[in-house]
């Protein structure tokens, strides 16, 4: 597997307003869910530019004939636990006030904050994500994603849409239960470790996808 980047560079990140009446939309019985407008356009393209700055690196896998899901995309990981509070308290916090995992409840985001860069002909095969014990009883269940770039909300501005790079999830039967296009600015959060649902990115057919991701800690 080429080396990921792991950095603890800090890079200007976009100011985060504080976010209201979200509109969250439950995907049919499953743990997932989305968020509208959880980054503004700005906002999604502020770190678009952060991100780039950093530099992204290439990210690779074995192969399923290997035991690894196909993976073709880059990326940078970043700790950062100023960025992921940032994140939180904008308006993560109040989504989680009513989901317990195994009776524990949320208490912020992991602060590995990583970012995923798709060109055309990438994706990442059909995988699962594993919980992260972070220590003293605290564990990820929960993953985050903020689509960068997707489905553009203004007008006029098509020929800047991301074609292709669903996220697609899979029930025990490989039938597929949700196909979540991205919009620009939009969260998507699923459940992970043993109860996480199959599921892959497919394939980018045009344009850039830019993806943060991070976990949801329970405690």
């Amino acid at each position: 597997m080429t080396s990921k980047r792991e950095s603890n560079k800090s890079s200007k990140w976009p100011l985060i307003k504080p976010k209201r009446d979200l509109q969250i939309t439950p995907l049919k019985d499953t743990h997932l869910f989305t968020v509208q407008n959880f980054f503004t356009s700005t906002e999604s393209k502020a770190f678009i530019e952060a991100a780039e700055s950093l530099g992204f690196v290439h990210q690779g896998s074995l192969g399923p004939t290997k035991g690894e899901a196909y993976r073709d995309n880059d990326r940078i990981s970043v700790n950062d636990p100023v960025l992921a509070q940032g994140i939180w308290e904008s308006g993560l916090k109040k989504i989680f006030v009513d989901i317990k995992v195994r009776g524990k409840v949320a208490v912020g985001l992991n602060p590995n904050i990583r970012f995923y860069r798709y060109k055309v002909g990438q994706r990442f095969g059909r995988h699962i994500d594993e919980s992260t014990d972070l220590g003293d009883g605290h564990k990820t269940h929960y993953t985050l994603l903020i689509y960068l770039s997707g489905s553009l909300r203004s007008k006029g501005s098509n020929d800047m849409s991301l074609v292709g790079g669903e996220t697609v999830f899979y029930d025990s039967r490989r039938g597929v239960v949700a196909e979540v296009a991205p919009i620009e600015g939009m969260a998507l959060l699923h459940i992970h470790g043993d109860k996480c649902l199959l599921h892959e990115a497919r394939t980018v057919t045009k344009n850039v996808k830019y993806v943060l991701r991070s976990d949801v800690v329970f405690a």
